[in-house]
């Protein structure tokens, strides 16, 4: 049995905030015209969608992904240039005077195993970090790939009512969070037209034709955590006579999370995470160090700033108490937070209202994940990105139940988008972010 309307958005409830009211101009093609045209290209969009998803790549290597959406762009009419950023696409299409609007997409996978037993599910391997390893799209990147593709075919069937150019990039390396920055750095806004407006999207694993929106920031800044703490290592039943580098990690790791609880503001988001304790090699030895790796999530800069400080206070302070020498500290940057445009997300989500109805674009609470289309914001350029729902309404409201089971997510083995409807809704809700900033 199907849910009803209310039913579904009440399983939404602790995930969507409450929908502020929006008045813009709105798009004057019917919403019926531009589904009509979707649902003559899906066929071909939902091939290339499973090609791509059984033939992963991981970040910079994304060769054989690359070639083939410039053979689709260029079998378009666009303009197209590979290997930006080494494995990047740029493709450009001009349709007389008017704005420059970016689409992105993204190229690369994870390295890890799918176990989803789909039909088109990947096999594909590859060596990651000199071992061999599985490579699956588990994050989504082959449905953004198809949706960016499906988008581009639509805007050219509507080339009518549009005048501008097109500025569709394809980057590597995502998930390394390098790409965007060696497309930058290879020229992106220098050789080709630097854009006035850009857009992004995103799976999550909410129901399908669901579309996510906030303005100001979208996703977490991102911070890498390297420490490694100097002892003086020894016989384990002689601690007397070390520093012993195994208690001052595990003091740290404690104290750490008193920055979160009781440094950082109630109202603002912030994460320490402790991923991996590197050190030792026997129960009986006492090492000389131990490496810790971890990451520092948060959405405002100055949250940032108290996060990273606190961090670098609470790792002197543990080594000085311990008699210790300075730890090593690394915490650099490796993502920031993207922030939406304001204006470009009340002009748009009008246009999106209009198309996909009132109450299928929402407005989301930022996401805790991080994202380097950030770079591309940061370079000076009025953008959206926004989240589109891939899972099955049924199986995301019975997930909910006080006993069900939760929805597979991003980077789960199991991660398993419901194609058409995603994609569809995907290709509509882009089309239409375009469109609106042509008007």
């Amino acid at each position: 049995m199907r849910l009803t309307k209310k039913a579904k958005y009440f399983a939404l409830s602790f995930l969507f905030a409450t929908s502020s009211a929006i008045s813009a101009t709105t798009l004057q093609i019917e919403p019926t015209s531009i589904q009509q045209h979707i649902n003559q290209i899906y066929p071909q969009v939902e091939n290339l969608y499973q090609d791509l998803h059984a033939n992963p790549e991981l970040g910079f290597e994304e060769f054989k992904t690359a070639e083939k959406l410039a053979k689709e762009m260029r079998e378009l009419g666009f303009e197209v240039t590979e290997g930006v950023g080494k494995t990047g696409v740029v493709a450009i299409y001009k349709n007389g005077e008017g704005p420059t609007i970016m689409v992105r997409t993204e190229l690369d996978a994870l390295p890890m195993e799918e176990k989803t037993g789909l039909a088109y599910a990947s096999k594909a391997k590859a060596i990651y970090k000199d071992n061999e390893t599985f490579v699956a799209h588990s994050c989504g990147h082959d449905l953004h790939m198809a949706t960016w593709v499906g988008t581009a075919k639509t805007l050219l069937n509507l080339k009518d009512q549009w005048q501008g150019t097109l500025m569709f990039v394809a980057q590597p390396a995502e998930e390394l969070g390098t790409g965007a920055q060696a497309m930058v750095d290879d020229g992106l806004f220098t050789r080709f037209p630097k854009p006035d407006f850009a857009f992004a999207l995103h799976t999550e694993a909410i129901p399908h034709g669901l579309v996510g929106y906030r303005s100001g920031p979208m996703s977490a800044a991102a911070n890498n955590l390297d420490i490694t703490f100097l002892g003086q290592g020894g016989h384990g039943a002689m601690p007397h006579m070390t520093i012993d580098p195994i208690v001052m990690s595990a003091n740290f790791i404690t104290n750490v999370q008193n920055v979160v609880s009781r440094q950082r503001h109630p109202g603002e988001f912030g994460v320490v995470t402790i991923g991996s304790i590197q050190g030792g090699t026997a129960g009986n030895i006492i090492p000389d160090s131990v490496r810790l790796l971890g990451t520092v999530r948060s959405y405002s800069p100055e949250t940032r700033d108290q996060l990273i400080k606190g961090i670098r206070q609470t790792a002197l302070s543990t080594a000085e108490m311990a008699g210790a020498a300075e730890p090593t500290i690394n915490l650099d940057s490796t993502f920031s937070a993207i922030m939406n445009s304001n204006d470009v997300v009340q002009r748009t989500v009008a246009s999106m209202k209009a198309q996909l109805g009132q109450d299928n674009v929402i407005e989301t609470p930022p996401i805790p994940a991080s994202e380097d289309f950030s770079v591309f914001v940061n370079s000076g350029i009025p953008s959206m990105f926004f989240l589109i729902g891939v899972t099955d309404p049924d199986a995301y409201a019975a997930s909910k139940e006080p006993d069900g089971k939760p929805v597979p997510a991003n980077h789960s083995p199991f991660f398993a988008p419901v194609p058409e409807p995603s994609i569809k809704t995907g290709i509509h809700a882009m089309t239409t972010a375009v469109l609106s900033s042509m008007q």
